[in-house]
């Protein structure tokens, strides 16, 4: 089985890449992080492969950015309900870390904003890692909290500025790209609203 890819990013869709790799194109699916963190085209990238096999879609190849997504993609599949693309999306919204972090906190919330990663799942994903090694780092915890209830987390705005581009028809890939961008730009004070229009300023290009 393949392991790993070093070649030129030939192309890039939605939710795979097209790896030439000395004149053979290699199709690899990849989840949105992982095809943002691609280089230019023509450019070599280098990808973690997990090679599986089935009777019905033959050999697919599943590629990340680094040996921790791939370790943390098998154990996620390990657990029963949890599919590549499951567990593609959990990878899209917690990063190794993230998720190690989210287990060993039981937060569910948490793995639950992946998409098609219903209460129930998240939490046979959050009981099932338990104890796993995820991560080869540590594990970064919260801070301890009082006794004093606390406010209500208020909802990320760059979840609702991708929610509100996707209710405009723009695909969940290419929208998380341009918020994302637009994030890092404006910086952590950004609202929904100036999200969503440097986001479609972006697209507009």
């Amino acid at each position: 089985m393949i392991g790993r890819l070093r070649g030129a990013v030939a192309e890039v869709g939605e939710e795979e890449a097209l790896i030439d790799v000395m004149g053979v194109g290699y199709v690899v699916r990849c989840g949105h992080r992982t095809l943002q963190r691609l280089p230019a085209l023509g450019e070599e990238t280098l990808l973690h492969i997990e090679s599986q096999w089935s009777e019905s879609a033959g050999l697919r190849l599943y590629g990340f950015a680094t040996r921790e997504d791939r370790k943390a993609f098998v154990l996620l599949q390990a657990i029963q309900g949890v599919g590549p693309k499951a567990a593609m999306a959990v990878l899209d919204v917690l990063s190794p870390a993230e998720l190690a972090s989210a287990v060993a906190r039981e937060d569910k919330a948490a793995v639950g904003r992946a998409s098609g990663v219903g209460p129930k799942l998240a939490l046979r994903i959050v009981t099932e890692l338990k104890d796993k090694p995820i991560t080869d780092g540590p594990v970064l915890m919260a801070a301890p909290t009082s006794s004093t209830p606390s406010a209500p987390a208020k909802p990320a705005p760059t979840g609702d500025a991708v929610a509100a581009l996707m209710g405009l028809g723009v695909a969940e890939v290419n929208a998380r790209r341009v918020v994302e961008a637009a994030a890092a730009a404006l910086g952590e004070e950004a609202t929904v609203q100036a999200l969503i229009k440097a986001g479609l300023q972006e697209l507009g290009r």
